[in-house]
């Protein structure tokens, strides 16, 4: 089944007090692009997410956002450090001593220095305890991305096949136009013979003959419409029988279509054949664009 570059999952849990949050989105990209934010407490573990992120995806660039907190209900006892709260004091006196400043300490200045206090509570640094629920909530989070992806695949593979049916359409009716467009080439081609040597001069039947069996070889779109036909069924199996990883050969099948259409337009001196290629062509865009978006 094919699947698509874009996709969102978002999980979270609750364990021991903790609460995680992990969101992952993907858009269409050229290689796998993988960018992870985490708590700073858990930094070191983002190659390790980065890793299981790569292994559900071949293609996308993929953002993974995964925040840790306490619990609402889990109370964080904060106690002021006496010793290093009369430190800073003490530095603050120097300072202002020093400086020369007359205007009294306030408890805003000593505020700022965040190391007055202490946390009893170690929970957020028991990080090799926390982390394989953390890395749980974001497989949750990963899987629900991959199942948006494969939706959105399926529903892309619809279109295609849908279009690659209207493309096969056009395909028979050019090969029934094509039986007839040598003749009619060597009539118009006899009529303008005549026109222009009339009576007055001769000229070789059996030249005009040869001129036509080379000419027909040149016009004759039947081998391109063969291999056409032969690609749309390769890209239909495709479509049944990806694993996943199809858009690298997907596009590679979409441009020998457009070969072929091209070699067919060039080919076909008939208007009829030309305004189908052109609905073809019409078609094979619409499936570029959203292969776009496969992985």
């Amino acid at each position: 089944m094919l699947e698509s570059m874009t996709g969102f999952g978002s999980a979270e849990g609750v364990e021991n007090g903790m609460h995680v949050v992990a969101e992952v989105r993907s858009v269409n990209n050229r290689f796998a692009e993988i960018s992870v934010k985490l708590p700073r407490q858990f930094s070191s573990y983002e190659l390790d997410a980065r890793e299981l992120i790569r292994s559900c995806l071949q293609r996308g660039k993929v953002s993974a956002l995964i925040q840790v907190k306490l619990d609402e209900e889990v109370q964080i006892p904060i106690t002021v450090n006496r010793e290093k709260t009369r430190a800073f004091r003490e530095l603050l006196d120097v300072v202002r001593t020093e400086a020369g400043i007359e205007a009294p300490l306030h408890l805003d200045h000593l505020l700022r220095f965040s190391e007055i206090f202490d946390s009893d509570n170690r929970l957020l640094e028991k990080t090799d305890e926390i982390w394989p629920f953390i890395r749980e909530v974001l497989q949750q989070a990963i899987e629900g991305m991959k199942k948006m992806r494969i939706q959105e695949g399926e529903e892309l593979a619809k279109d295609f096949r849908q279009r690659i049916a209207s493309i096969n359409t056009a395909l028979e009716e050019v090969q029934v136009l094509s039986r007839d467009n040598v003749d009619a080439v060597r009539q118009r081609l006899a009529e303008r013979i005549a026109g222009v040597a009339g009576n007055d001069i001769a000229y070789s039947s059996d030249r005009l003959e040869m001129e036509l069996v080379l000419m027909s070889d040149k016009l004759d779109i039947t081998e391109e419409c063969i291999r056409f036909a032969s690609h749309n069924k390769f890209f239909i199996d495709e479509l049944v029988s990806s694993e996943g990883g199809s858009g690298r050969k997907l596009n590679f099948l979409l441009q020998e279509q457009l070969r072929e259409a091209n070699t067919i337009a060039s080919k076909s001196q008939n208007a009829d054949i030309s305004q189908k290629i052109v609905l073809v062509k019409e078609e094979l865009e619409k499936i570029r664009e959203q292969l776009q978006n496969i992985e």
